[in-house]
């Protein structure tokens, strides 16, 4: 790679903005040096290293926004690495790398230092939407280590609030850039459809059972377990743990699905 550190950040930046959820569309600010102060202006932080010879990690810090969103959805709280992973995934192609599964970092831990998770000195590139919604970190080393960025789709997911254009990097910088560390402005009303685009893992469960650990033990193939639902009963639809739905299995494609024939009170179901 022969772009310059700055430009590179700015680049993985923007990628990070077409898939990070945002009340508000998110424009980048241009790279600056990072200090053990950058993380005091978030809320939350997600970390991932990196596969293909690049050294990492990749950090990407968000703000009190998309945590209380969150923490707040009506399917419970979801996991704050999960809802960024698919921008991490986005800015590890960036360094013609793969990033591993992000984990959370705990900012409010005593003793955190940033610098010493990334592993040196580091860029800080803020992604402004309303204030300083998020901001990527990349170490030097990890610029330095960069190779053949890879192409990456980016998911049909990203919502108006979610995405930024491509070419944000090329662009001349924003002019209002506020510093890190600064009390965020007044909130928006935010609503659900900032999650939109996060992926959550649905299950369908047929039925249940409580076994002994002598019987798991004794489980040959051929085995059958008998559940506490009769046959005909409607399947459950989980979404993060929590039942939303019901319906009956269906075969489509020789493939199995569900044809959802009840939708759960959230009331009911919590």
């Amino acid at each position: 790679m022969t772009d310059a550190p700055e430009q590179l950040a700015e680049a993985l930046a923007a990628a990070v903005a077409t898939a990070l959820p945002s009340q508000a569309p998110l424009t980048t600010a241009p790279a600056q040096e990072g200090t053990v102060h950058v993380t005091a202006a978030f809320a939350g932080a997600v970390a991932a290293d990196l596969d293909g010879g690049v050294p990492g990690p990749l950090v990407i810090c968000v703000g009190t926004e998309l945590v209380e969103a969150l923490a707040e959805s009506p399917f419970g709280t979801l996991d704050l690495a999960a809802a960024v992973q698919p921008a991490l995934d986005l800015a590890a192609a960036q360094l013609g790398a793969q990033a591993r599964q992000a984990r959370t970092l705990d900012l409010s831990a005593e003793g955190f230092d940033i610098a010493a998770v990334l592993g040196g000195p580091f860029l800080a590139v803020p992604l402004i939407g309303t204030g300083i919604a998020a901001a990527v970190l990349l170490s030097h080393a990890s610029a330095q280590g960069a190779r053949t960025p890879v192409a990456v789709a980016v998911g049909a997911s990203a919502e108006p609030g979610a995405a930024a254009d491509a070419g944000t990097a090329d662009r001349p910088a924003e002019p209002f850039v506020p510093a890190f560390g600064t009390p965020p402005p007044p909130r928006m009303a935010r609503g659900l459809e900032m999650l939109h685009g996060v992926d959550m893992e649905v299950t369908v469960e047929l039925g249940r059972t409580r076994m002994t650990v002598r019987d798991l033990l004794a489980l040959t193939p051929g085995a059958v377990l008998e559940l506490d639902r009769a046959a005909g009963s409607p399947a459950d639809l989980l979404v993060n743990g929590r039942l939303v739905a019901r319906g009956e299995v269906v075969v489509v494609d020789e493939d199995f699905g569900l044809r959802v024939t009840e939708i759960v009170d959230a009331a009911a179901a919590g």
